[in-house]
């Protein structure tokens, strides 16, 4: 489990003794490692409505969630991979995990149109005002920030935006093996996770 205090630097921590220091999880700040749709789209609006790069920030929440890239995959996204006329992204999986195609929907294409238009040609998606890629560091920066701005109650971080598009995904009902060809996970393991908290699973238990 990773350390709460290599993520999110702007939370408050009280003062700690060189001798005796407090290992602090994300468990101990919020009671799940996942977004709901609301909160994603509530996170998608804090970012359209600060800082100088809200139009690239936001697209790059929206397509997290959408295709549950990890920061490592948002990063290296290269404009290769992307096919805005037949409307396909191919992602390349990074940790072991298999690449696929995924489709591109309307909201996505016309953001990565504006995208292209507002930056300078480059070969990444994402980058920074030096024409560099965006780094996981102001990856993780900005989701803080716009969590922050978006008042959701608990310190956000970038991962929990695939962890969304994965429960997402089994409470619309989507069988596991779809899932995890289309998270990328090399075992089937990685996938349940999803629909074993799927609340859809219970539907039919009361018929009140």
């Amino acid at each position: 489990m990773n350390n709460i205090t290599n993520l999110q630097p702007c939370i408050a921590r009280a003062p700690m003794s060189e001798s005796r220091k407090v290992n602090r999880t994300y468990s101990d700040v919020r009671d799940r490692e996942y977004l709901t749709p609301d909160e994603v789209a509530a996170l998608m609006k804090a970012a359209r409505s600060t800082g100088r790069h809200r139009h690239r920030d936001s697209t790059l929440i929206m397509l997290a969630f959408r295709h549950g890239l990890r920061v490592s995959e948002l990063t290296s996204l290269r404009w290769s991979a992307v096919d805005l006329k037949q409307g396909s992204l191919h992602v390349t999986r990074l940790k072991g995990s298999i690449d696929a195609v995924h489709p591109l929907r309307g909201p996505e294409i016309r953001a990565l149109r504006r995208l292209q238009r507002d930056y300078d040609p480059n070969p990444y998606v994402f980058t920074t005002e030096r024409k560099g890629p965006l780094t996981a560091s102001n990856v993780r920066k900005m989701v803080a920030r716009a969590g922050i701005k978006a008042d959701l109650g608990f310190p956000v971080h970038p991962h929990q935006l695939r962890h969304a598009c994965g429960y997402y995904l089994a409470n619309r009902g989507i069988d596991t093996r779809s899932i995890q060809a289309y998270l990328g996970h090399a075992s089937i393991t990685n996938t349940v996770r999803y629909t074993a908290l799927s609340s859809t699973r219970f539907n039919d238990f009361w018929s009140d």
